[in-house]
């Protein structure tokens, strides 16, 4: 009988990495696809109401928002009180301050997607009318006439 014998030691053959970079790539368009941006971190408590009937947008690109209610933090509660505020964007603002907006909002757009352009009102559920009234007014002051209210879905009571 014959021995078997290897002629040198035997070295285990390298990874192919040439795909790696694929992959990674692939990984990361994923991410960017499913991920989504947040535009302005919200400065009042938003817990919106209830609604039976809701219908879901389908050009969110062309919506601006406006959050109405309470402060939400301790510390925003003790630099603008406890009242019912109004946010635009990334900052507390006044009544008067809604007309530029509405201004800005449409310096952003195209000229065809001005008329468009949908306000949408995030209010608290336990903001009074009185001020949601007020906002929109100033609104219609602006000439932003086309607004929405943003609300959840109710749910079924299963009994």
């Amino acid at each position: 009988m014959g021995k078997f014998t290897s002629k040198g030691g035997r070295s285990v053959p390298g990874m192919n990495t040439s795909s790696m970079s694929d992959i990674v790539f692939m990984f990361l368009f994923f991410f960017m696809v499913i991920s989504n941006m947040r535009e302005s971190t919200v400065l009042v408590k938003q817990k919106l109401p209830q609604a039976s009937e809701i219908q879901k947008l389908e050009q969110k690109s062309l919506v601006s928002y406006i959050y109405i209610g309470e402060p939400a933090s301790v510390a925003d509660q003790k630099k603008y009180g406890t009242s019912t505020r109004i946010q635009l964007n990334d900052q507390i603002a006044d009544l008067s301050d809604i007309a530029a907006f509405v201004e800005a909002e449409r310096a952003q757009r195209n000229e065809a997607d001005r008329a468009l352009l949908t306000t949408t009102l995030k209010c608290d559920k336990d903001v009074k009318m009185g001020d949601v009234t007020d906002v929109k007014q100033e609104l219609r002051k602006a000439g932003a006439l086309r607004t929405m209210y943003a609300a959840s879905k109710r749910v079924k009571n299963t009994y």
